[in-house]
């Protein structure tokens, strides 16, 4: 069985902070402020991201854009393969995205197969004006062209390793590992 040995730690508390509100700020110039903004972020790691980024905003031009969080479970184009029964959990969003700026949030940028999911899902909701991406890391091997538009971290990594993000509302404390799978 697989095991995981931790390398190196990417991002420690301060750093995920520093990169989060570095993302806000580029995501108000970007947008040139924040008329029908919001963020949306995927489950799990990607909400608090998305609710964390949307207060660093509303810190910056004084009104904090609604939070979506999306499910991606059933657009997964590994479902049939899985050997579970995947666990479907519920997608809120606090306001109609047709014609919203929709900033999708997620913790690790890998393939591109998840966000692919996740643009299905928002366009199975209605025609947001623009779709942009955030990630906190973004750890290269795309298999789809999807690129994020703010990136906390690119770290260039080989295909046994992987980065895992634990973040404090879920984990209990906040940092970005990068580990070695050992066979």
């Amino acid at each position: 069985m697989p095991t995981l040995i931790d390398k190196t730690v990417l991002l420690d508390g301060e750093a995920i902070r520093r990169s989060l509100t570095r993302i806000a700020h580029e995501i108000v110039e970007k947008n040139r402020g924040t008329d029908n903004l919001m963020m949306v972020g995927i489950r799990s790691r990607g909400v608090p991201l998305a609710e964390r980024i949307a207060d660093e905003i509303k810190a910056i031009e004084g009104m904090r854009p609604p939070v979506g969080v999306l499910d991606i479970t059933l657009y997964r184009d590994d479902l049939s393969t899985m050997a579970y029964q995947p666990l479907v959990r519920p997608t809120t969003m606090p306001v109609d995205i047709s014609g919203k700026t929709i900033v999708l949030a997620d913790d690790v940028l890998f393939t591109g197969r998840t966000i692919r999911a996740a643009l299905d899902a928002l366009i199975d909701m209605g025609r947001p004006r623009v779709i942009q991406l955030a990630v906190l890391v973004d750890r290269g091997h795309r298999e789809l062209p999807i690129r994020a538009d703010y990136v906390g971290k690119n770290v260039p990594t080989a295909l046994k390793e992987t980065v895992s993000v634990k973040l404090t509302e879920i984990d209990g404390k906040d940092e970005a590992v990068l580990s070695e799978i050992q066979e």
